[in-house]
């Protein structure tokens, strides 16, 4: 198995995605995707997610991340089935190959839920270094509500994936920058961005509204996984999912 044949197995072919999505993801560094899931696939992922909180707790994302006026789930891969076809879709997977240009792999899934008069993040790229002519990582937010100003939609600044880090390059990135955009979108919409993209999550600045996402973040194969799903992969779900997934988890040990 090889990357080619992964994303072929998958559904992916040239004609998957168009060149207006290829000319945002060059030019921009991003690009939404309307109608990615559906009314069902909407319902089903966000009761789980709210199982999954009331289960986990305050122990909810320790796999990677906690954060203070969030609620954070991690592991995904390993919690359910309705997951397989967030990490496995063949659009986000295009886009991603598009990005990164050689062999990548899943380095985590994951969910944040921005609580009110919370979320607001400084300006950042998920890759540390200055761009050095290749492109290391690639993330997607799944949108599970409607996105908007007043519950905290995500900034990215177009055309900034070429550029140093915000931090090499801003005199504050948690201040607001002028060129920024906003993914204003309905729920089941995905936003792919090349994560060298500077981007940060809003405030939101409601007194009751949701805004909840799933991250599902790539990298490049040689790179490391923000979370090593061989290490925490289950049982089950490498039985459950086909050999074109676990090639996409880096988890197709012979």
């Amino acid at each position: 198995m090889n990357l080619t044949q992964a994303l072929s197995d998958l559904g992916v072919t040239n004609q998957t995605i168009n060149d207006d999505h290829r000319r945002s993801l060059d030019t921009d560094g991003f690009v939404v995707l309307p109608n990615i899931l559906d009314d069902k696939s909407l319902d089903l992922v966000r009761s789980r997610l709210e199982k999954l909180y009331q289960k986990e707790g305050p122990g909810a994302g320790i796999e990677v991340h906690q954060e203070s006026g969030a609620r954070r789930l991690s592991d995904l891969v390993n919690k359910g089935e309705i997951f397989d076809q967030v990490y496995t879709n063949p659009m986000v997977l295009a886009c991603i190959n598009h990005v990164i240009g050689r062999e990548f792999k899943l380095s985590s899934l994951n969910a944040r839920d921005a609580l009110p008069g919370h979320g607001l993040q400084g300006l950042h790229a998920d890759w540390g270094e200055n761009y050095d002519g290749h492109f290391h990582v690639c993330n997607s937010i799944w949108l599970l509500d409607d996105f908007s100003h007043e519950n905290g939609c995500t900034r990215l600044v177009p055309g900034s994936h070429k550029k140093p880090v915000p931090g090499n390059a801003l005199n504050d990135p948690m201040d607001k920058h002028p060129n920024e955009k906003y993914v204003i979108a309905p729920a089941g919409s995905v936003a792919v961005f090349n994560s060298h993209t500077w981007h940060g999550g809003t405030e939101n600045t409601s007194t009751n509204l949701t805004r909840r996402a799933m991250h599902c973040y790539y990298t490049a194969r040689e790179n490391r996984q923000q979370l090593n799903q061989r290490e925490f992969l289950r049982h089950e779900t490498f039985k459950r999912i086909s050999p074109a997934a676990r090639y996409i988890l880096d988890v197709d040990i012979n």
